[in-house]
């Protein structure tokens, strides 16, 4: 018979905890409560761990949970979750942060709602390329189009504002892609791709704008886990080309060259047909 997440709950309880002097101690169970074990708030009453570790713990033991079950169970309320990891309010909603960012977990709300373990990964297209995303594909979408209508802003920025270190710096990145592209790994190319475009939102004088920008970067990258062909195209080929697109807007910022830098950045960030989620790298 398959583990229930109540089966996995009564296992995680039980499993022995390490204080602040790696000493383990046994946790002592608790008699349960509307389907999961109730033991009060001991881990956070000493005060010897920190906010965020608790927080790591507390996921942990959700993670672990996910692992006896199915993906899209029903693993409790957050308030029974939140019981089961013996974490405070503020704690466990750190916690519930850790859990979706690594696409762990969905929140459900209304009659019937609460946690559940996450689907299976859908996809997203990203040029002639795919991300294999969790969950959170439409915010991934999202995420995209709206990184590729602040672009020219941040190249704008960039040809007024880069020092020759910044620019010396866009190079690497430039180079660090070039590497992925030879040795045929899709995965680094996309992660040193924006980390490329990272570097040029970090020129711009408005904080507002590039952390704004960064932020969306963030969201994209914590939603992706891999990245897979799609198309006529081979990939490789694909990744070629925007390989040599991403050197050559590079050297256009390196000579101020605007008109050039524009005229490569709409190139790179050219929207699909509506409803479309052809989105380019």
């Amino acid at each position: 018979m398959a583990a229930t997440p109540d089966d996995a709950a009564r296992t995680i309880t039980e499993t022995p905890r390490r204080d602040a002097g790696d000493r383990a101690e046994p946790r002592r169970r608790a008699p349960a409560a509307t389907g999961m074990h109730r033991a009060g708030n001991l881990g956070e009453g000493s005060g010897r761990q920190s906010a965020s570790g608790r927080a790591e713990q507390a996921a942990e033991r959700v993670a672990a949970l996910i692992e006896t079950v199915p993906p899209g169970s029903r693993l409790g309320t957050k308030e029974e979750l939140r019981t089961l990891c013996e974490v405070s309010v503020g704690t466990f909603n750190e916690a519930l942060r850790l859990l979706q960012s690594r696409g762990l977990v969905t929140v459900k709300p209304g009659p019937g709602g609460g946690l559940f373990s996450a689907e299976q990964t859908p996809m997203v297209r990203l040029g002639n390329s795919v991300l294999a995303l969790d969950t959170q594909q439409g915010d991934v979408a999202d995420a995209v189009r709206i990184r590729d209508t602040l672009d020219p802003l941040l190249i704008d920025d960039a040809l007024w504002h880069a020092s020759p270190a910044d620019i010396a710096g866009l190079h690497q990145h430039v180079t660090a892609m070039e590497e992925a592209a030879h040795e045929d790994d899709p995965v680094a190319f996309v992660h040193a791709n924006w980390r490329l475009h990272a570097a040029i939102a970090a020129i711009s004088p408005n904080t507002l704008l590039g952390s704004l920008y960064v932020g969306l970067l963030d969201l994209i990258e914590s939603h992706t886990l891999s990245v897979l062909p799609a198309g006529d195209q081979p990939l490789g080929e694909y990744i070629d080309r925007r390989c040599a697109l991403h050197r050559d807007l590079v050297d256009a910022l390196d000579r101020r060259d605007r008109d050039a830098a524009l005229r490569l950045i709409r190139e790179h960030s050219t929207a699909p047909a509506a409803g479309e989620m052809d989105q380019p790298l």
